[in-house]
């Protein structure tokens, strides 16, 4: 699942470079500066340093979609569902629709236990505009349905996103694999006293 929020994370900083510097904080950074900063953190695999500058970011901006994408996305890595559920749903709180919170969001979903009604519904909403996200959508869409119990249209949906992925992208070719796996996984019985 953290190729989705690989990807995300590289959407944002496009669509966060417009934030405006916060008036009057005293922070000299903007929050697409904050933003940028936690994503050159997070690649020295300074997690918690990258987290502060999210928090950082949507305290200059609690309307900036990207921002709490960026905080989601730190928090789901670190395993915090629940604080990245809530990240996620203020990022679409300030830009309903936005395919990368929608698909993370419902990614959180999966990964919790949670509605997979409402995390089909996040997929479906994000596969709408999601771009360059697509094959990633498809395949939170496609593990949703593997958890209802839909393999036949899990694969449907896996075989498109193979013929969107380019062969040279080798994290989402992974990714889908892994996901198709599970397919088969999901119909073996269980081992003798455990219980399915």
């Amino acid at each position: 699942m953290m190729r989705s929020l690989a990807l995300a994370a590289a959407v944002m900083l496009a669509a966060c470079s417009h934030a405006q510097r916060a008036g009057g904080s005293g922070d000299p950074l903007s929050p697409a500066e904050h933003v940028q900063l936690g994503v050159s953190y997070e690649e020295q695999g300074l997690r918690a340093e990258a987290a502060a500058q999210y928090r950082a970011a949507v305290r200059g901006d609690p309307g900036c979609a990207e921002c709490w994408l960026a905080l989601g996305n730190a928090e789901f890595s670190e395993g915090r569902f629940k604080k990245a559920g809530a990240a996620f749903r203020k990022a679409l709180k300030a830009s309903p629709h936005q395919p990368g919170a929608a698909n993370n969001l419902a990614m959180v979903l999966l990964a919790s236990d949670g509605d997979l009604r409402e995390a089909e519904a996040l997929a479906q909403d994000a596969l709408k505009n999601a771009g360059a996200l697509r094959p990633y959508v498809l395949d939170t869409l496609a593990a949703i349905y593997i958890r209802e119990g839909r393999p036949a249209e899990a694969a449907a949906l896996l075989d498109l996103a193979e013929a969107e992925t380019p062969e040279a992208d080798k994290l989402v070719r992974d990714q889908l694999r892994k996901t198709r796996e599970s397919i088969t996984a999901a119909g073996k019985p269980a081992p003798e006293g455990i219980a399915k």
